[in-house]
């Protein structure tokens, strides 16, 4: 709690019940598109909401669950014939976009976009001080907001060594695959491509 008995953001996040019911914007909107394009049919869409933990590992959840995944049967067994990024590079970057994200932007979540040929990854708010895209390659860290910081990494989902964006460069590192991060205005856009 702060010290006029109001409880902090930080605090929300980590431990309320219902943050969302004082921080309107501090949910993820997740939606599944059936196309390349925010015009195309809409798949699914849902609402992420609860505190940061239930945030992350929701959407996770949800991004699994929405992955298609097409197979082969070779011989007599099942072959799978697309090649999707490892489970580790989506939950670093929910986690950064939930840790990093500026919550005194109101009016705008966390958007995560599927689409047919990428995901999308929309985090309000800029990238803080010096840091650069080109220097979250090489593993610049800084803490947008470290009370959350130090909380996720006392709960294991961060370990605060700037090991994150390399390791993400390195594993989409496959012919065709490309991240690509770019700032947009007021917001930070991480882009996959499945």
């Amino acid at each position: 709690l702060a010290v006029t008995g109001e409880p902090s953001v930080g605090g929300l996040l980590m431990f309320g019940v219902n943050p969302g019911r004082y921080l309107p914007q501090a949910g993820i909107m997740f939606a599944h598109f059936n196309g390349n394009e925010p015009g195309d049919e809409l798949i699914d869409r849902q609402v992420i909401n609860g505190s940061l933990p239930q945030q992350v590992d929701t959407a996770l959840a949800v991004i699994k669950n929405n992955l298609v995944c097409p197979s082969i049967i070779e011989g007599h067994k099942r072959k799978d014939t697309s090649v999707i990024p490892p489970d580790k590079v989506f939950r670093e970057v929910v986690v950064n976009a939930c840790v990093h994200r500026n919550y005194s932007i109101s009016g705008s979540q966390i958007r995560i976009c599927m689409f047919d040929n990428r995901i999308e990854f929309i985090s309000p708010g800029r990238l803080p001080n010096t840091v650069t895209v080109e220097k979250l390659r090489s593993g610049v860290s800084y803490s947008t907001n470290p009370v959350l910081v130090k909380f996720m990494d006392n709960l294991r989902y961060i370990d605060r060594l700037g090991r994150g964006f390399p390791m993400i460069y390195r594993e989409m590192q496959l012919p065709g695959q490309e991240v690509d991060v770019r700032e947009l205005g007021e917001e930070l856009r991480v882009i996959l491509p499945l």
